[in-house]
């Protein structure tokens, strides 16, 4: 096809002699021939593929925006979870520290009521004790003044009496004493 344009160029250069701006009548039906056998061939085998590979293209830039803006959208619904999810931790973390610190007050209380119990407690072993040491030195000096009154007794009277009848008789003395200095 090639080699018949070709033939025909130099056919008509022969005749004419060579103005490109004059018109030759052949030559303009034959380039109209041969592009519309050009276009009729372009179209049926490279048309197709090339517009449909554009088309492709397209489809694909569009899906690819399409789904860019679904990531975008998609991304913003799980930052917007994760923020949601970020604050509520912190609620939660606040909350636990507040539930942290109530019971860290509430141990301080019972740390101190007990202490507070141990304290009166002892206080009240002390004085338990205080007391019954006072009676204890109390008896014993009863005993004693006891003791004294009746060595003194015998020797004021020069008779030794009954030990165990004396102690009777200073001991009913001596409750009568408590007895009356307990009313005074």
């Amino acid at each position: 096809m090639i080699h018949a344009l070709v033939l025909i160029l130099q056919q008509s250069g022969d005749k004419g002699g060579g103005n490109i701006l004059t018109p030759n009548g052949g030559l303009m039906v034959w380039t109209v021939v041969i592009f519309l056998i050009l276009l009729f061939v372009l179209s049926r085998y490279a048309f197709k593929p090339i517009t449909a590979a554009v088309q492709a293209r397209e489809k694909a830039l569009e899906d690819a925006i399409e789904g860019a803006k679904h990531d975008r959208e998609e991304a913003a619904k799980l930052l917007d979870e994760q923020r949601r999810h970020l604050e509520a931790s912190r609620d939660e973390g606040q909350k636990i520290v507040a539930g942290a610190r109530a019971a860290a007050e509430e141990v301080r209380q019972s740390m101190l009521d007990a202490a507070r119990a141990q304290q009166q407690e002892i206080l009240d072993k002390a004085r338990a004790d205080i007391n019954r040491e006072r009676d204890a030195a109390i008896a014993d000096l009863r005993r004693e003044a006891v003791d004294l009154a009746i060595l003194g007794a015998s020797k004021v009277i020069e008779k030794n009496l009954d030990t165990k009848s004396n102690r009777e008789l200073i001991d009913k003395f001596l409750a009568s004493l408590d007895a009356n200095s307990i009313a005074r």
